[in-house]
């Protein structure tokens, strides 16, 4: 089923890439705005990976904070526009799902926006192992998502948990995971697979930070 579902998951933003800007942030200025305001906060400098790049508006703010910048996405759709927003010379598009991607480079700085409420709940110990692996020592993980308290937006599936139902504007549908974001409750979660971790709200959304604990 977790197959099942990420596959439908990746195929919904394959087909949403180019209505997401607007359909996720409404106001694209905005959301640029609010964007650089928190990415100035996060500071995430040397080598960063972007996880889940999107459209590239994350990633545009990124470039202008690190010094070198790897941005991944399994939709070749998404990627294909955040190659044209971002022209910084400092970044590396590269078509990609997290879970079977390797490298051998580590980096400093291990950066998602909503991508973390996208990771199934049995995935969630081993997308942290992976977070890790991919990090250089003394680095760190900063990721912005949804609060828990708009979670009422979305349509659950009955019996079904964290599986939503979303609707493209053709009428097509998807099945997607949805785990939005209880800061106290992540936090202990983290903390019980080695992780220090400090959340912050910031509107709808919030602000993580997270360190392995040596």
């Amino acid at each position: 089923m977790t197959d099942e579902v990420l596959a439908s998951q990746a195929e919904y933003y394959r087909r949403r890439a180019g209505e997401y800007d607007v359909t996720a942030y409404g106001d694209v200025a905005a959301a640029r705005a609010r964007i650089a305001r928190l990415v100035a906060q996060m500071r995430p400098g040397g080598t960063v990976l972007e996880i889940a790049c999107g459209t590239g508006l994350w990633t545009e703010a990124l470039a202008g904070a690190a010094g070198a910048v790897t941005a991944i996405d399994a939709a070749p759709e998404a990627v294909a526009i955040a190659r044209e927003r971002v022209g910084s010379a400092n970044v590396r598009f590269e078509v990609a799902d997290v879970f079977s991607w390797t490298t051998a480079v580590r980096f400093d700085v291990i950066f998602f926006s909503a991508w973390l409420s996208h990771v199934p709940t049995s995935l969630f110990e081993p997308f942290w192992l992976l977070l890790r692996q991919l990090l250089a020592d003394g680095g760190r993980v900063l990721f912005i998502d949804e609060h828990v308290d708009v979670r009422d937006k979305e349509t659950y599936l009955t019996g079904a948990g964290e599986i939503v139902e979303r609707r493209l504007r053709d009428g097509s549908t998807y099945r997607v995971v949805k785990n939005f974001v209880e800061p106290e409750q992540l936090e202990r979660r983290l903390r019980g697979i080695g992780w220090e971790c400090r959340i912050r709200r910031d509107g709808d959304w919030v602000r993580g930070e997270a360190r392995p604990v040596p």
